[in-house]
């Protein structure tokens, strides 16, 4: 549920407890604040080789929300010169007072590397830190390059977090136990800018599109984007019908909650991704997420979509572009995008086809509304099924090599709302498999296939709303990312890696004459999967009032 009303009201009641004491919950505890944020993800791995730290940022960003992104350039170690079996990049911050989360990015050579979100601050502070492992960009990396955060931040008399922040790369040497890390040829940014934010922000029914030209002897074109939506559409997944949102105009959104992303290519459909249901910090009850955040909350996981079937197209030395958009939309997104592209090493020029493109940009979506079991209430249910195939050929040095991508994509989206629009109960699915096939004329057929399932569940009520100051809010979410990968050779399938993580969480927030009535949560989040070396990692983490009860790191085997 988001309150609607007003204009970032819900962002409001977010923003309402920040930099508050002590507060007494419904079930009598007192919170006392909170601890810093913790995660159950598994480390970054770091390899045992020599390795070099450069310092690429350290900047406090105070009232930045109208000022450019911060610049700078990142230049390689001399000390760490390559190759490298691994790079790691490491975003670190610390805040203190009142503040709202904040949306923010990284880019390098104009190529978004981490997009993430802010943690909501107390008086006392907090502070945090994330790693991801950006070796896919080393050949960006290897030369010196324009480095840009966006970190647009609000401080005035009331607002009074500013966010001192930190951005480091760790370079590791490879040697003969650490081969140099295996990347594309060539990794060719889509963003905006390479010296201001790299992203666009998108308003409903619009699109961003890139114009770009390729190297000629393509074998292979991988896309990675990232979108995530604003104001309404930060929960869009809670969004209903638009008739419904127009009788509960204060509490509801409306446009419906299905939403896909699309990725064309010079017009013709080329795939999608099915995006994650984020939520910020102070999200849904800001309560819910201290100290443990919500999925994809600090560290957000772009989307891999496989162009290859269209590399035949893009190997002419003409200009091409690359489309994309958020369809369904009711609000604002930000959008980016960057391709990995690997070329033919001996030949000059590859040439090909685009033989099968099976994909509709006007998904069937069924919505169905339905008077639900208890007095006032409305069932809504929301479906839609997608499978589609891309399929082509490229001439190559090897000789002739088929790509075919398929894809089967589910999404069921279920809410009741009741009570005047005040009380939704909400569980969304969104799951599907991607499977690529790769046909050399030489030699035998290989596959990989990507599985994914995105549940979530909200039970979210306002039992009291009349302003900034006198409010009172409830929710309970389960939330989760089940993540499968394989390969085939032959008939067999072998599993490469998996993820299975779950968040669950409670909160309470309320207000009364401007005084903190109400404030507490309890949270989980088990992470279950492979790390980045293929081992088995089983981390359970427990809190409640702000503080970890339990963290325990089990053996495991996968």
């Amino acid at each position: 549920m988001r309150i609607a009303g007003l204009l970032g009201t819900a962002a409001l009641l977010c923003a309402a407890l920040l930099g508050t004491g002590t507060a007494r919950a419904d079930g009598g505890q007192m919170e006392t604040g909170y601890q810093n944020p913790v995660t159950a993800l598994p480390p970054v791995s770091a390899p045992a080789t020599p390795h070099c730290t450069v310092t690429a940022m350290q900047q406090d960003f105070g009232n930045t929300i109208s000022s450019p992104a911060w610049t700078g350039t990142l230049t390689p170690p001399a000390d760490c010169a390559g190759p490298w079996t691994k790079v790691v990049l490491t975003w670190s911050g610390s805040v203190q007072g009142r503040q709202y989360d904040r949306l923010a990015g990284v880019w390098i050579g104009g190529a978004e590397v981490l997009r993430t979100s802010t943690p909501e601050p107390t008086q006392d502070g907090i502070s945090w830190s994330l790693q991801k492992d950006v070796s896919p960009f080393i050949p960006l990396l290897r030369t010196p390059q324009p480095v840009t955060v966006s970190l647009g931040n609000v401080v005035n008399s009331t607002y009074t977090g500013v966010y001192h922040m930190k951005l480091t790369l760790t370079y590791y040497q490879a040697d003969r136990h650490h081969p140099a890390a295996h990347t594309a040829d060539q990794v060719l940014p889509l963003s905006a800018s390479s010296t201001d934010t790299g992203w666009t922000y998108l308003a409903p029914g619009t699109s961003s599109s890139k114009t770009v030209t390729l190297p000629r002897n393509l074998t292979g074109v991988q896309m990675e984007l990232y979108a995530r939506g604003g104001g309404c559409d930060e929960q869009w997944f809670t969004a209903v019908p638009d008739d419904l949102a127009a009788r509960y105009p204060d509490y509801l959104c409306g446009g419906g909650p299905y939403r896909e992303v699309q990725v064309s290519v010079d017009g013709r459909p080329a795939g999608l991704a099915q995006p994650y249901p984020v939520v910020y910090s102070g999200g849904i009850v800001p309560t819910l997420w201290r100290p443990i955040p919500a999925i994809d909350q600090f560290v957000t996981q772009p989307y891999g979509l496989d162009l290859t079937p269209f590399a035949g197209l893009l190997t002419d030395g003409r200009p091409h572009t690359f489309t994309l958009t958020p369809y369904g939309a009711a609000d604002g997104w930000t959008v980016d995008s960057t391709l990995f592209l690997t070329t033919d090493h001996h030949a000059a020029q590859t040439h090909g086809a685009l033989t099968a493109d099976t994909l509709s940009l006007s998904p069937a979506v069924t919505t169905t509304e339905t008077p639900g079991s208890a007095a006032g209430s409305t069932d809504v249910r929301v479906a839609a099924d997608r499978d589609w195939t891309t399929s082509g050929w490229l001439e190559t040095s090897a000789g002739r090599v088929r790509t075919t991508v398929h894809q089967h994509a589910g999404y069921l989206n279920t809410d009741t709302v009741s009570d005047g629009g005040k009380h939704q109960v909400m569980s969304q699915l969104q799951s599907g498999v991607t499977t690529v096939t790769t046909d050399p004329e030489h030699g035998p057929a290989t596959a990989t296939r990507h599985s994914w399932s995105y549940p979530i569940t909200v039970d979210s009520d306002v039992a009291l709303y009349t302003d900034g100051n006198n409010y009172s809010l409830a929710a309970t979410v389960h939330q989760g990312r089940v993540l499968r990968d394989a390969v085939r050779r032959g008939d067999h399938w072998s599993g490469t890696g998996f993820t299975d993580d779950t968040v669950d969480a409670t909160g309470v927030l309320a207000r009364s004459a401007g005084v903190v009535t109400a404030a507490d949560g309890t949270d989980s989040e088990h992470w279950f999967g492979t790390t980045d070396t293929g081992s088995c990692y089983d981390h359970e983490i427990h809190a409640a009032h702000g503080y970890v009860t339990s963290d325990q790191v089990s053996a495991c085997r996968w």
